[in-house]
């Protein structure tokens, strides 16, 4: 009998395929031919699974996403049932950092897409919305901790939304060596501190 192909697992193998050519070579090089030589596939097979460049560079961020998601949602579960917000924040915005070889790879995929994105409209609009997704969650997450009194309640969350998603900014700047990641942790935990101001629980710190 011929062999069952696991369809999910060889659009994973791509989608790592891909990673690994962005992180050694750049996005300049990404071409369906590179990836599928770095995937040990054929160059058909893998217009089975992806007819574009920029289909294929949907995919392996959609994977970057889930597999994100999929460390966050590991971090919650050892952070107990009912989590601090701070520190959902504090994990929310760590995990977006090129603190590991995941994440890493993760951010590096978003900055190809995110170049991708100013030249192609399809793709810009996949990223806009994905992005206005992750900053509803994050303001949503903002909204409710004033609520339940952890950030004062003059706080615009709006403002503090997008403050806190600038931090995301360390990326570059650990990237190319400009500051070491203990840095970027110590200014996260720093503005993490002001936001929660007068919190019981920050407070007795």
């Amino acid at each position: 009998m011929p062999k069952q192909v696991d369809h999910r697992e060889r659009r994973e193998t791509i989608a790592r395929a891909l990673w690994r050519v962005v992180e050694r070579r750049g996005v300049a090089h990404l071409t369906l031919r590179e990836v599928a030589q770095e995937a040990g596939i054929s160059h058909g097979a893998l217009q089975h699974y992806f007819t574009s460049r920029g289909a294929m560079l949907a995919f392996a961020m959609d994977f970057a996403a889930e597999q994100t998601s999929l460390r966050v949602g590991r971090g919650m579960r050892e952070l107990g049932d009912r989590p601090h917000p701070r520190d959902v924040l504090r994990l929310m915005l760590i995990e977006t950092l090129p603190l590991h070889a995941d994440a890493r790879a993760a951010s590096r995929m978003s900055a190809a897409y995110v170049l991708e994105a100013l030249h192609d409209k399809d793709v810009h609009a996949r990223a806009r919305d994905g992005m206005l997704q992750g900053r509803a969650l994050v303001e949503q997450l903002v909204r409710q901790a004033i609520a339940d009194g952890h950030i004062p309640a003059d706080r615009d969350p709006a403002n503090e939304t997008n403050l806190l998603l600038a931090l995301t900014g360390f990326t570059p700047l650990i990237e190319l060596g400009v500051i070491e990641p203990q840095d970027a942790l110590t200014a996260i935990d720093e503005h993490l501190n002001r936001l929660f101001t007068g919190d019981d629980r920050d407070a007795s710190r």
